[in-house]
């Protein structure tokens, strides 16, 4: 008996150390278990043959969704590092070629383009426009 509460107070100490190491302990404390035990228990293999046959559905119905899962996350394609910051200036450059038009047409003068007034919003939108449309294709 000794011996066993020995082990259990060494046990006990070097969990301590660790978590005081990682700065865990108050969130260990809060839910009264360590990650370390929870994650064990997580990773333990499952002895099918002592289980009910409740049991084994449930079991075989969580490794069939990680499976799903796993799967789906493999298949995902991933859009290059250019594309998000791309649409996002279409769209913002559509709306600044806009906004300078009305402002500039307000002044007498037609800016960005003056040369083809009332078109200036049509190029604006446009702009604007791709950008919106790029956003269907991210991923």
């Amino acid at each position: 008996m000794a011996e066993h509460q020995l082990h259990d107070d060494e046990d006990q100490a070097v969990d301590k150390a660790k978590s005081a190491d990682t700065g865990e302990d108050a969130k260990d404390e809060e839910y009264g278990l360590s990650m370390d035990k929870v994650e064990a228990v997580l990773n333990q293999s499952v002895d099918k043959r002592n289980m009910t046959p409740q049991m084994r559905r449930i079991v075989q119905r969580q490794e069939e969704n990680s499976r799903r899962v796993e799967d789906t996350i493999k298949n995902t394609k991933a859009n290059p590092r250019w594309f998000v910051p791309l649409f996002v200036t279409l769209m913002l450059v559509g709306l600044i070629w806009i906004v300078i038009y009305y402002i500039s047409s307000t002044m007498g003068k037609v800016f960005p383009i003056p040369g083809i007034g009332n078109w200036n919003l049509a190029v604006g939108f446009g702009i604007l426009l791709i950008g919106f449309l790029m956003t269907m294709w991210w991923h």
